[in-house]
């Protein structure tokens, strides 16, 4: 296999939530993302209206981009820290209400309604919680994941979209000998066998 030494690597969700503790958030961008700014016709296909879904979302400065815009955004972050910042950071009111569906997770949501943040893992939410969606905007989500965890996040990210959706995927190229992740390396063989 090209993913070299990552194949077996596993980071946890409380490495995740150490690095939002000590602002090891690199992975984070201040500005849009340009290529997010360049599809976003890919995206919206001329619809207003949408539902987003940002997978690992952490404080994704897009999320407000795109609520601005009318449309309804919804995220999934481990880090309550993230979640928080996200809304302190844009000045945004929200409130926060637990999900009863899922022990301990909570939802975070801006008093305007268009934006709801659930902290907890991925793994918990279903289509039966989050609804589906028309768009989703994957920029760092699929190469945190453990590869070993691939297919099931792939399988569940195929169950929140709806039929004509888009979905647009951000991935990053490098030897993966040479780095451990993550970002881990996700050939473009394994996302066509991912996602066809």
């Amino acid at each position: 296999s090209d993913i070299g030494s990552q194949k077996e690597r596993v980071v946890t969700e409380e490495e995740w939530l150490q690095k939002w503790e000590m602002g090891n958030i690199g992975f984070h961008k201040e500005q849009r993302h340009p290529l997010l700014q360049k599809y976003l016709d890919v995206l919206l296909h001329g619809r207003s209206g949408l539902r987003i879904f940002f997978p690992l979302c952490g404080k994704a400065v897009e999320m407000k981009w795109l609520a601005d815009m009318g449309h309804s955004v919804v995220g999934v972050e481990v880090s309550e820290q993230a979640v928080k910042e996200f809304f302190s950071e844009h000045s945004l009111p929200y409130c926060e209400e637990p999900v009863p569906e899922i022990s301990g997770a909570k939802m975070f949501q801006s008093t305007s309604g268009n934006i709801s943040l659930y902290c907890c893992s991925i793994y918990d939410l279903s289509s039966s919680i989050v609804g589906k969606f028309d768009g989703v905007w994957d920029r760092g989500a699929l190469v945190a994941v453990n590869p070993c965890d691939r297919q099931r996040y792939a399988s569940l990210m195929i169950s929140l979209v709806e039929k004509n959706s888009s979905y647009l995927l951000v991935t990053v190229l490098y030897d993966p000998n040479k780095h451990k992740g993550p970002p881990f390396y996700v050939p473009e063989s394994e996302i066509k066998s991912l996602f066809g």
